[in-house]
């Protein structure tokens, strides 16, 4: 469906570029829906299209022997999935999974190139958000070998929320492993934890997240380093300084 449909627009790294930018892309963009489970892209595949989820979510995947995947990072509204494309490069090195249904502004590479060419408002916002995405990538990794799985799981349920932007959410235990790099049974005794503190409601697969302040604090600080990141971007992407970015 065309944008210039009056769709609504949703992804914030689209709607803080100046208006005449943001105008000239419109003409690119088409909506999309994006189901759970559907890849976007394999790592080593070509990247056809670069997407600005609205309300969907995405996982970035690393691969390990071929078959087994662990989470690295995650994309929703706050962003975009191809950020390679962005430096130049139109491989995939990771799996683009969507983990939250939704929708999403969809761009072809070719038109993809082109836009950015012709945007330094576009290149200076995707410049900031790899960066955030860089520091989420460092500090997941550093999350999953050093943290017990009961913090990681309450730093990830906040990260889904986030983007998600709502406290419940359908997360089966089967995908919450693949996600933390654990088994079930590591997921249940997690998720039993948290729920016992009365920080989650957990049930087939839905969660609801009751207690926003007490999940943090069960949180390891990875949650907040992240958060950090997102804070400065969002602040100097603005004008402030970096010394009053670092304050906020």
């Amino acid at each position: 469906m065309p944008v210039k449909d009056r769709v609504p627009i949703t992804n914030s790294l689209l709607a803080a570029l100046p208006r005449k930018d943001y105008q000239r892309l419109l003409a690119g963009l088409e909506l999309v829906t994006l189901t759970f489970g559907k890849v976007l892209y394999e790592p080593g595949d070509s990247i056809r299209h670069v997407y600005f989820p609205n309300n969907s979510l995405v996982s970035l995947l690393t691969l390990a022997d071929g078959h087994l995947a662990l989470e690295v990072g995650m994309v929703g509204p706050e962003g975009m999935v191809g950020t390679p494309m962005s430096l130049g490069i139109n491989v995939s090195p990771v799996r683009a999974l969507v983990q939250g249904s939704g929708t999403a502004m969809r761009m072809t590479a070719v038109r993809f190139r082109k836009a950015l060419r012709q945007s330094p408002p576009l290149q200076q916002a995707l410049y900031r958000y790899v960066h955030v995405l860089m520091v989420q990538v460092t500090q997941t990794a550093a999350c999953n070998r050093f943290h017990v799985v009961e913090a990681r799981l309450a730093r990830w349920l906040l990260m889904t929320r986030d983007r998600v932007r709502a406290d419940r959410f359908r997360l089966t235990q089967e995908f919450l492993a693949h996600m933390l790099g654990v088994r079930r049974v590591g997921v249940t005794k997690a998720a039993g934890a948290l729920q016992r503190r009365k920080l989650i409601r957990y049930s087939r697969g839905n969660i609801t997240i009751l207690d926003e302040k007490g999940l943090e604090a069960a949180s390891c600080r990875c949650y907040e380093t992240v958060k950090r990141a997102q804070r400065y971007a969002r602040i100097t992407r603005s004008g402030a300084t970096p010394a009053a970015a670092a304050r906020a």
